[in-house]
């Protein structure tokens, strides 16, 4: 039973069977007619406890019972009391207790301040956020060492991860691959290019899960490992094709992205429970996080194992296999990659196509910088040569990249790092890069020498960090390119190596007339 004033609308959040979000609905059905004074009414409802609506409707002599959840007003008067003066005492208590649940009730229901509605999804069994269970918790006690203890959950996380990676791929076939294909957002001669061999992975992680599994004995302890993971690792060649595959993946699904029913689908999916805030492109990545972790965990096992384990003498073993097979996958990636872009390079004059670029082998890094002229390029450091371009049209899934002026083989760079700050002079810099300010930030400066037409090129990149990372991937390219022209020159002259190019690495670039003096030697 509850007490209301006349008029007023009670309202309360209930689902709609068959729909998945929430809406505001009378819980009195239709509205009451206002009377000109407000007066307390007491209501029966149908939804309090059964035992006191038929007690208090027997004391109150109600000739029908509500019915539908519906509120039915049981009589109307200037006061409570006139109400309730009939009623016996043991009915009395029934009523205050009613009207005191009621009354809370209500106030619970209470909607809040108005807020934007937001759907609520059932639950998925894909949380947000991953468990962070560790193996401590999985045990009631345990007689182990500090040492040991550590190795086994070095070991849980190793197959903890391997099943999360699972649940992630058979995600990703299950909520992007089937219903893309399905409802025809993308065809599935592009859908087998963007997921390349994802669905061939999932087997065979299945595999290593349930190797490890195997492993945990009754106190679930892990004893040997190292063997398991040693006949295991050569299916991580696997990654190869993978791998290879996704530069080409990546750029296809960017091009995709800008038909308005492929984003509109992908947003959907990121805003879902399921997807913990991650893209489409973020679940493709995984595979590749998961590889470069094994020697990671391979190193932990091996740090936490005494002397006298007998994993001691095999997971040196495995972990060089796994980082043979790690540096192989980033190889013949980076070469997939060199091809990839280089295929996108279009060449405005027949000079630019210098020898560098077919022979280089890698990629350092590429992104976008500014010039002086506060024109966005994008920048390429092959393995031997630096090239600057203009994004053009798209193309066969994926950019076409007009390369802008002469590219810069890396043995022939100086490169000058410009301090923030630094007053620009002659204008070269001068609203371009600081927005009508004097000062620079986040610049460098490439140029060429040895060559009859010198090429000075001054780029600005878009932080700090980004700066820092392009001056130590040109400072690298420099110093390899360098050596390899100089172990080139020597053995020309000489079947002896001399052993003072070893140390070209040690060299500080800061000052390329030093390096040229060495290198020339």
């Amino acid at each position: 039973m509850e007490v209301e004033e006349t008029g007023e609308k009670r309202t309360s959040w209930s689902g709609v069977p068959g729909e998945g979000h929430s809406v505001l609905c009378d819980h009195a059905g239709k509205k009451r007619k206002q009377d000109p004074a407000p007066e307390p009414v007491i209501r029966i409802s149908e939804d309090e406890e059964g035992e006191d609506e038929c007690e208090m409707t027997s004391d109150l002599k109600e000739s029908e019972e509500p019915s539908n959840k519906r509120v039915k007003p049981v009589a109307k008067s200037n006061s409570l009391t006139g109400v309730l003066n009939p009623v016996k005492t043991p009915a009395l208590k029934r009523i205050g207790q009613s009207i005191s649940r009621s009354i809370s009730f209500r106030t619970e229901a209470r909607p809040l301040p108005t807020a934007p509605l937001r759907s609520r999804t059932k639950a998925s069994s894909f949380p947000r956020r991953r468990n962070s269970q560790c193996w401590s918790d999985t045990v009631e006690s345990h007689d182990l060492t500090a040492k040991e203890i550590k190795r086994q959950e070095v070991i849980y996380e190793l197959t903890q991860g391997e099943r999360q990676l699972i649940e992630d791929l058979s995600l990703v076939k299950k909520v992007y691959y089937e219903p893309m294909l399905k409802l025809d957002i993308m065809t599935e001669s592009e859908l087998g290019q963007i997921f390349g061999t994802l669905d061939s992975l999932i087997p065979l992680h299945q595999d290593l899960l349930t190797r490890l599994e195997r492993l945990r004995g009754s106190e679930k302890t892990v004893g040997e490992v190292g063997p398991t993971l040693m006949n295991w690792f050569p299916c991580l060649e696997a990654y190869v094709t993978y791998c290879c595959n996704q530069v080409g993946a990546k750029a296809l699904l960017d091009q995709k992205k800008h038909e308005k029913r492929v984003e509109h689908f992908l947003r959907l999916c990121q805003e879902s429970s399921f997807s913990r805030k991650l893209d489409l492109w973020n679940f493709l990545d995984l595979p590749r996080s998961r590889l470069v972790k094994y020697p990671l965990l391979l190193k932990e096992i091996q740090k936490c194992t005494p002397p006298d384990h007998p994993d001691e003498d095999t997971l040196p073993d495995a972990l060089e296999l796994i980082q043979s097979i790690v540096a192989e996958v980033n190889k013949k990636t980076g070469e997939a990659e060199c091809q990839f872009y280089r295929r996108g390079l279009s060449y405005l004059e027949e000079g630019q196509r210098v020898p560098e670029i077919q022979q280089s082998r890698f990629l350092y890094c590429h992104g976008e910088l500014k010039n002086n002229k506060g024109q966005r390029l994008h920048v390429f450091l092959f393995e031997l040569v630096l090239v600057l371009t203009r994004p053009g049209d798209e193309k066969d899934g994926g950019h076409v990249f007009n390369v802008y002026r002469q590219p810069l083989p890396n043995a022939l760079i100086n490169l000058e790092e410009i301090p923030d700050g630094e007053a620009a002079g002659g204008g070269t810099f001068r609203g371009a890069f600081t927005g009508g300010n004097d000062k620079v930030k986040n610049c460098f400066r490439v140029s060429s020498r040895g060559r009859a037409k010198a090429h000075s090129y001054s780029l600005q990149a878009n932080d700090s960090f980004s700066k820092q990372q392009w001056i130590t991937c040109l400072r690298q390219a420099i110093v390899q390119s360098r050596d390899r022209t100089a172990h080139t020159s020597q053995s020309q002259f000489s079947p002896h190596h001399d052993p003072a190019l070893y140390h070209i690495a040690e060299l500080s670039l800061s000052s390329d007339t030093e390096m040229a003096d060495h290198t020339s030697r």
